[in-house]
């Protein structure tokens, strides 16, 4: 039977997926295909975070079953969970895993490819969000996605991630580190850490954040650690401190901000303002960057249009981002009303066509100070990790603080880490 995976969203969904193709691939009769190919079977794992997100979803749902009709297509994820009834109502779509039942989708893809599951079976747990599934992403033996924490306790105004993922929980330490050293035996030498909200680590385990770093941090194999998620006001001096001393932990962090407006971020149920945000930015630059090292990589998620934002509000935000905090990159989002949150039901909603300049112009700023970022460390001392994708004759890799490198394909250099100069 040909299987195709396709993932939608974020890197916890690549992760899981990956996960998902292990454990089916293992099995006798499955034969992996492309996304773009024909198969008999269609595992879609889904993302819900804007109304752009579950359009795109519908139509790569639809997409495969154009592309063979008579094929089972197995959906997932976030979308398959908040709109479970919308989603086996699909034409084509045979099974229905929302994220409370994720963990048993292998063992339901077999009994479904079996024949004992119905025409279109639309799955519901009971007892939601009772587990936290292990997942990691592998096989291209350059980097792996780690998840380590799922699920958010927060409840902002604006977000489904809550009811999609459930409540923030994480499975032990001690489970997490022996799925490093599986990674590790497989010869990927950088894991990037994943979750919803990283920094929340420790729910369900009575553990903390800063002592599965500090677990890690002893994993033979793994040279490089990369954070992803976490929000400002759960990153520690410790955690800083232990990022700064440790080699294996990068000078690149995924944050959080949303809005550079407290009035925003009051609004909207953020547990932070911008005065601990820069101080957090400031801190990590104080204690990562030393004179004619590189600098660190922040990565910065910005929403545009949050209901009540002003003109004024949206400027100041933009100054910000521009003068303060000057990030290496901005992940920009339009503000996309969610059914069912409380900002979708707020007054002073930002129209479209405002939503879209401000996205544009938030852009450009990206694109600046991305350039300045590559500038500033031009020259300066790094180490990159090869992958093995070719194009056109030549090969990429990511520097310590995530500056894409090109260099000509060397086979023997693929999967190593070799000293350069950016």
């Amino acid at each position: 039977m040909r299987i195709a995976f396709l993932t939608l969203g974020c890197k916890l969904n690549f992760a899981e997926t990956s996960t998902y193709r292990r454990a089916l691939l293992k099995e006798e009769g499955f034969q992996e295909v492309s996304g773009d190919g024909e198969a008999d079977l269609y595992l879609v794992n889904t993302c819900a975070v804007t109304t752009h997100s579950e359009n795109k979803c519908r139509n790569i749902i639809r997409r495969c079953h154009r592309k063979n009709p008579d094929a089972k297509i197995v959906v997932t994820g976030c979308y398959a969970q908040i709109r479970k009834d919308e989603v086996g109502a699909l034409e084509g779509v045979s099974l229905v895993l929302g994220a409370t039942e994720k963990s048993t989708l292998p063992q339901r893809v077999l009994e479904l490819v079996g024949g004992s599951s119905s025409p279109v079976k639309v799955i519901t747990d009971p007892s939601p969000y009772k587990e936290t599934s292990l997942a990691y992403s592998s096989g291209d033996r350059t980097r792996s996605f780690l998840k380590v924490q799922d699920g958010c306790d927060n409840f902002c105004a604006y977000c489904t991630v809550p009811f999609a993922r459930g409540r923030s929980r994480n499975r032990p330490i001690a489970e997490l580190v022996a799925q490093a050293g599986e990674i590790a035996s497989e010869g990927i030498k950088e894991i990037v850490l994943t979750g919803v909200n990283t920094g929340d680590f420790g729910k369900s385990s009575g553990e903390s954040f800063l002592s599965l770093l500090q677990s890690l941090d002893k994993v033979e194999g793994i040279e490089r650690y990369r954070i992803s998620s976490i929000e400002p006001n759960l990153l520690t001096d410790d955690i800083i401190d232990l990022c700064a001393d440790s080699p294996k932990f990068m000078p690149h962090f995924h944050i959080p901000l949303q809005s550079g407006s407290d009035e925003i971020l009051r609004s909207m149920g953020r547990r932070y303002d911008t005065a601990l945000f820069s101080s957090r930015i400031s801190r990590i630059r104080q204690r990562m960057e030393r004179a004619g090292r590189q600098e660190v990589f922040f990565g910065i998620d910005v929403i545009a249009g949050l209901p009540g934002e002003s003109d004024a509000l949206f400027q100041r935000s933009y100054d910000f981002l521009r003068d303060e905090i000057r990030p290496a990159f901005i992940h920009l989002f339009p503000f996309s009303p969610r059914p069912g949150t409380r900002a979708a039901g707020m007054p002073n909603q930002v129209q479209d066509s405002i939503k879209t300049e401000r996205v544009a112009r938030l852009e450009e700023l990206c694109r600046t100070l991305s350039q300045d970022f590559i500038q500033r460390n031009h020259g300066l001392p790094s180490r990159v990790l090869w992958e093995s994708t070719r194009r056109e004759g030549m090969m990429e890799g990511y520097s310590e603080n995530y500056i894409r490198l090109r260099a000509p394909y060397d086979r023997e250099k693929v999967g190593q880490i070799q000293s350069v100069i950016l």
